[in-house]
């Protein structure tokens, strides 16, 4: 793995855990790809710093189990923004 994508893992892992956001957040904030992001996160930072890895993947594992709610809610607001 090159040296730049090493850097770039963990500063995405570092920037998960300082902020909390979304992978799709991260991916607008750094302008990285939405899939670069999620493959960096889940499969490439456990190669390079493990203990970071395991901290991002209970992060990860939250949003995922909230995502039916954050789906439901956009989709709330959608319905209410034409309505109104």
């Amino acid at each position: 793995m090159h040296e730049h994508i090493r850097h770039r893992c963990v500063r995405l892992g570092e920037l998960l855990i300082e902020t909390g956001e979304t992978v799709r957040v991260l991916a607008k904030m750094t302008g990285y790809s939405k899939s670069t992001v999620h493959k960096d996160l889940t499969e490439r930072l456990f190669l390079v710093n493990e203990k970071l890895a395991n901290e991002v993947k209970e992060i990860l594992a939250y949003h995922k189990s909230i995502r039916h709610l954050r789906g439901g809610e956009a989709t709330r607001k959608k319905w209410q923004s034409r309505n109104d």
